[in-house]
């Protein structure tokens, strides 16, 4: 009987150790077996603040460039009613103009047309010189300019059967941009007419029995004191 009975204690002992390092076993298991959620939180924590210094570098790039789509030159240049330009002075009385001979084309608002016959003081009944500009031309002054040259072949009557007079460049003068003059004769003398065409302004002058060079010559002189 004192056999049994040891035998079972035996027993009793085997089966307590034996739960006693199963049960060890799980809590270590458990204590060493990472969460899913774990790795997750401290993962994703760095991320947020890499993204955040991106998004003020991306929005400070365009700060640079808007002031420079704003930055537009200042006004333009302007024709003025001068009453004397390039020494020939502005007609008035009998010898002004009555209306405006040559169609300046579409005009804006703002635009400003200047036009009137000057001449040589004493020069008698001699055919007076005929100008006409505008300023603030919102397309191509080029283009303007060739409308004005157009203008004036029509008001001298050219025959266009014979062809368009081809502009020939001339020295602008101080006031740079384009000068042009074209003969509108068969001959080396007769209707001169010159343009000019720059930064928001055009014009012409149509120079009764002259040549070229001399109308070219005073136009520029005449720029000089209608343009500002």
């Amino acid at each position: 009987m004192f056999r049994t009975r040891a035998a079972t204690a035996c027993r009793t002992l085997a089966v307590a150790a034996l739960t006693a390092a199963v049960l060890a076993g799980c809590r270590s298991g458990d204590d060493a077996a990472p969460s899913p959620d774990g790795p997750a939180t401290p993962a994703t924590a760095p991320a947020a603040p890499s993204a955040a210094p991106a998004a003020p570098s991306a929005a400070a790039s365009p700060a640079p460039t808007a002031p420079a789509a704003t930055a537009a030159p200042a006004g333009g240049r302007r024709l003025v009613d001068a009453g004397e330009a390039g020494g020939l002075k502005k007609l008035t009385g009998p010898g002004a103009l009555s209306d405006v001979p040559v169609d300046p084309g579409e005009m804006a608002d703002g635009m400003n047309l200047v036009a009137g016959n000057f001449a040589a003081p004493g020069s008698g009944d001699g055919e007076p010189v005929l100008f006409e500009g505008v300023d603030n031309v919102p397309e191509d002054t080029v283009k303007r300019r060739e409308h004005l040259f157009r203008g004036m072949l029509d008001h001298v009557r050219w025959d266009f059967e014979l062809g368009v007079p081809e502009a020939q460049p001339v020295d602008a003068g101080p006031l740079g941009g384009s000068v042009e003059c074209l003969l509108a004769s068969l001959a080396e003398d007769g209707n001169v007419v010159c343009g000019w065409a720059d930064e928001g302004t055009a014009a012409v002058a149509l120079f009764p029995d002259s040549t070229t060079a001399e109308a070219a010559e005073r136009f520029v002189a005449m720029r000089a004191d209608l343009e500002r």
